[in-house]
């Protein structure tokens, strides 16, 4: 075993690997070559639709940064050594870059400058909203470095999220509109064949799009595809339209894997509490305390 490994690090490890081998196992097992083979989910009981419930994951870098980047030392490299690191990691968007408009292109930089800076007389002024555990928006939820729970029925879907508790409750065939505009969106989902179609608006522009500072404004509309390809894998497409920031709609995808482990769980992440002296420390000090 390598001695930068504990073993609970290599357990994971092996079971992600596990899993992928799976899932190159199942697809391996189809016709001759010259033929293809098209995945048919198991459907939920009671309906012509596939079951995609289950607990899933994303092993993309994208929350650090949705566009190619190299790895960084992170903000405090004196104070956290390695731990605060940015990994290297490969763009998730189609094409490689996000078409910003010159100004937001502008205000994503200095997003990036000020991404850990706190005011607390104004907290949704500046800096990174996922560093003072605020929920983390759509489609950011799905790219986080946690698991997230699918919960399937006949006429809603809920998406529940480890971190900060966050979660979502879709209803199928039946649109309603957003009462009011929301961290998360306001989601309304359909089938398309044996993919989930998950139309989303009713933002704020408060969520970031991960830690670089790609942002959005109030008119951001998302539409996610889940669709089944493998018995271990969805693959999972949003496309991302917004005309106050960005000169035309573009498109991210990856594949999220069903967590296989014995018993796995969805665990609480509750950090408010975590982030009460980030946020709030500075005015502890004044104080004298």
């Amino acid at each position: 075993m390598h001695a930068g490994i504990g073993f609970k690090g290599w357990t994971a490890t092996v079971l992600v690997g596990v899993g992928a081998v799976a899932g190159f196992l199942w697809l391996a097992e189809g016709p001759a070559a010259g033929q293809v083979q098209v995945y048919r989910a198991p459907r939920l009981p009671g309906t012509s639709h596939p079951d995609l419930s289950g607990i899933w994951q994303a092993f993309v870098t994208a929350n650090w940064n949705l566009e190619d980047h190299g790895a960084d030392a992170g903000p405090h490299p004196t104070t956290l050594g390695v731990w605060g690191a940015q990994p290297p990691g490969q763009s998730i968007v189609e094409g490689g870059e996000i078409p910003y408009r010159p100004e937001a292109l502008a205000k994503r930089e200095a997003n990036f400058t000020r991404r850990l800076e706190v005011d607390p007389d104004n907290l949704n002024a500046v800096g990174d909203p996922e560093a003072k555990c605020y929920l983390p928006g759509v489609p950011r939820a799905t790219y986080m470095p946690f698991p997230f729970q699918i919960i399937q029925s006949t006429d809603r879907v809920v998406i529940a999220y480890q971190f900060a508790n966050a979660n979502r409750t879709i209803p199928i065939g039946r649109p309603t509109e957003a009462p009011i505009d929301f961290w998360m969106g306001w989601s309304n989902a359909h089938w398309d064949g044996d993919t989930l179609v998950v139309d989303v608006t009713g933002f704020h522009d408060l969520s970031w799009f991960d830690r670089a500072g790609n942002h959005h404004s109030s008119e951001l509309h998302v539409v996610e595809r889940y669709t089944p390809i493998s018995p271990y894998h969805l693959h999972y497409e949003a496309t991302i339209e917004d005309p106050q920031v960005f000169t035309r709609p573009w498109k991210i995808s990856f594949p999220l894997y069903r967590r296989m482990e014995e018993n796995v769980k969805l665990l609480e992440f509750k950090c408010v509490d975590l982030a009460e002296e980030y946020i709030y420390g500075s005015l502890l000090e004044e104080a004298g305390q």
